[in-house]
Parts: structure tokens; sequence; C-alpha cells
């Protein structure tokens, strides 16, 4: 099994760090392989970023991501500029408050940002996006995502985080089960 996941944004989202705790949940917690790289627009903020992991059951022998089984864009930008280069059966996962999709696409949608500031800071957009991506693709299990949070994270932003990571698990078993978003 290799699975190759884009989670792409811009600078400030904490593309890199969703990037990094999915990872390190899947090696350290899921007994995965995984290799992770990053790329970053001219900017330090604003400027495009993505983080793409490869997953797989055995060794990677190539590390980088071509053609994403798991899209998140956090950005319209992102949307725009990686959408054509998922796989056709890709799950798709955007902040549908910050992108449009496509006539005739049709992405899991979360207002991702939206749910952070109602938690008080939207920097946390990021952790609810990877609890709806868990909640989703069922990828990884919550725990392993939430050791590898605690093990990511400064300790005054352990709560926030955790929280965060639960609204993203909330908001797609909602979604999941077929009742109305949270």
């Amino acid at each position: 099994m290799r699975q190759e996941i884009r989670i792409s944004g811009f600078g400030g989202q904490g593309v890199a760090l969703a990037g990094m705790v999915l990872g390190r949940a899947l090696v350290l917690y899921e007994g995965m392989e995984a290799v992770l790289t990053q790329s970053y627009g001219p900017e330090a903020r604003g400027g495009a970023s993505s983080a793409n992991l490869v997953v797989s059951d055995e060794p990677i022998d190539y590390p980088f991501v071509q053609r994403p089984d798991v899209l998140i864009a956090m950005s319209q930008e992102a949307y725009t500029t990686f959408r054509p280069t998922a796989r056709p059966e890709a799950i798709i996962l955007v902040d549908d408050d910050l992108v449009q999709p496509a006539d005739g696409d049709c992405p899991h949608g979360i207002p991702a940002t939206r749910l952070a500031e109602e938690l008080g800071h939207r920097v946390v957009a990021n952790i609810v996006m990877l609890g709806f991506l868990v909640g989703v693709t069922g990828l990884a299990r919550r725990e392993s995502v939430e050791e590898a949070i605690r093990a990511s994270v400064r300790p005054r932003t352990l709560d926030l985080n955790l929280r965060a990571l639960a609204v993203g698990l909330e908001h797609a078993m909602a979604i999941i089960s077929g009742g109305s978003r949270p």
C-alpha cells in the first residue's frame, strides 16, 4: 500500500506542521513508512506552501508525491494549482470558506479556519483539517495523532491543538454518518 498525500495552502497556515504530525503519527504509532517533503513560495507568510507525504507499509523507493491520492487545499491558490495533479479518484478535502471548487468537482469541505477561530485561534485550522482528514480517510487512529501532537507542539498549546483535532474529527463523523454538519 502506497499513498501520496499533499497538504497545501499558504505560508502561515501550518501546512508543514500538519504534514509532520501526520507523518509522525503514521511512523511512530501506526508502524508505517513515511517520507515528508515540503515546498514554500518565495514569501515566508502568504506564499504558496505544501507538505507532501508518501506513506507505505513497505520501504519507500521514490520519496516524492507525483499524483496525490489525498489532496488537502486550504487556499484557493492551492486548490487551483494542485487539484489537476491529483488522481481522478483522489479524496479532496478543502477549507470550504476559502476554496471555491471547480464546476462538477465535489470535494469534502470543512470550514476549518472558521472552526479554529471559534476555538479562539485561527492558527489551529491545520489541526482541525488534520482531524477532518483522519475522520474521512481512517488513515490513522485518533490516539496516534493525539500522541504525535503531544510530541510536536508546545505544551502551552497542547490543549488547544487537541480540541482542534477533536473538532475536525467530529465534523468528519457528522458528514460520514449522513447527519448535518456540526
